[in-house]
């Protein structure tokens, strides 16, 4: 619903809830959940068809529906969400997972397949031009290559390098090199990490805190391939990831503060220089001790003034959000400060 990056928004349906907005409805719909042990109460998909290509309303309805039959979602408490953004409309749906006759979740298991088998029957019965997928009618064809995550998009949005430069960046270093040790020096020398993945052997971490894993992001490259060249690289003793985005993070802070303290040094002395003739020109104790107490109330005045411009939204483009998400918890509290 940002009106930032959008050009048009808008809730189409709210379907099972009692709430009449978008913010309302998600609340009701985990309070569902509240009951159950599930720890992921929503399920999203999404619609997202070429600019030429745009759905009627019939078409949307009747994708929606195909879609939440294969999914198991029939009768499912749902929000569907059109936004127009850089001339493209796309069509976000939300259910609720909760069962509430048996109070559990819906399995999600092969939801990838189901999608594709629905978006390759609707191609053919609305004329659209056919996506060649990784699980459905592959007929001998090359798996294509793998899209973004949501969390990989997400994070490129708060400032991550995208999976596609990453690619380039990982490519051109790893054909420069011809070792493990190697690789990871040169990665370094780009303020990049190597890092030790919780389920893939490495990953790196790119200079804003992004995670990549490696094998995906050297093109031509398969997993056996960087597991040998690997090899001369203990994984235990690289940092994890969590590890290496904190030693990212303080990278950056680090980086900042020495930016920062040459101007804040400037402004404490031309700040302090009329103080410090006021505290000498009174003798008494409690006067000098006042004095100080307002000359320091004035220079934290000043750094906070500065602060704030330096900080100022009026530019966005060129003060890029850096987010460093150190466990699960932590996006989803991000994500509900978006939302």
């Amino acid at each position: 619903m940002r009106t930032d990056t959008n050009e048009r928004a808008e809730v189409r349906e709210l379907f099972g809830v009692a709430a009449e907005d978008l913010k309302g409805a998600l609340v009701e719909m985990e309070a569902v959940a509240a009951g159950t042990r599930a720890t992921k109460p929503f399920y999203h998909a999404s619609i997202n068809t070429r600019a030429d290509e745009r759905l009627t309303d019939e078409q949307r309805a009747h994708a929606i529906e195909r879609l939440e039959e294969a999914l198991g979602l029939k009768g499912q408490s749902r929000i569907v969400v059109v936004h127009l953004k850089e001339g493209r409309e796309h069509c976000h749906i939300v259910w609720s997972r909760i069962d509430l006759e048996r109070m559990t979740a819906i399995s999600d298991s092969h939801n990838y397949r189901k999608h594709e088998e629905v978006a390759r029957a609707l191609e053919k019965e609305f004329g659209h031009e056919r996506v060649q997928g990784a699980h459905a009618e592959r007929e001998g064809k090359t798996r294509p290559d793998r899209t973004p995550s949501h969390d990989e998009m997400l994070a490129t949005a708060h400032g991550a390098v995208s999976p596609k430069d990453a690619k380039v960046l990982t490519t051109e270093l790893w054909r420069q090199t011809d070792s493990g040790q190697s690789f990871k020096s040169a990665l370094e020398e780009k303020n990049w990490l190597l890092a030790r993945g919780d389920r893939r052997d490495f990953v790196v971490i790119d200079p804003h805190g992004g995670t990549h894993s490696l094998a995906r992001r050297i093109d031509g490259v398969r997993a056996k391939d960087v597991r040998e060249r690997m090899s001369d690289i203990d994984a235990e003793q690289l940092p994890s990831v969590g590890e290496a985005r904190t030693a990212q993070r303080n990278r950056i802070l680090e980086a900042s503060q020495d930016d920062e303290e040459p101007r804040r040094s400037s402004q404490r002395t031309e700040s302090s220089v009329g103080s410090t003739l006021e505290w000498t020109d009174k003798g008494g104790m409690v006067a000098q001790q006042a004095s100080a107490m307002k000359a320091a109330r004035h220079a934290r005045k000043n750094e906070l003034t500065s602060w704030q411009n330096h900080n100022s939204p009026a530019e966005p483009q060129k003060h890029k959000r850096l987010i460093f998400y150190e466990d699960s918890n932590d996006r989803d509290k991000d994500r509900d400060r978006d939302r």
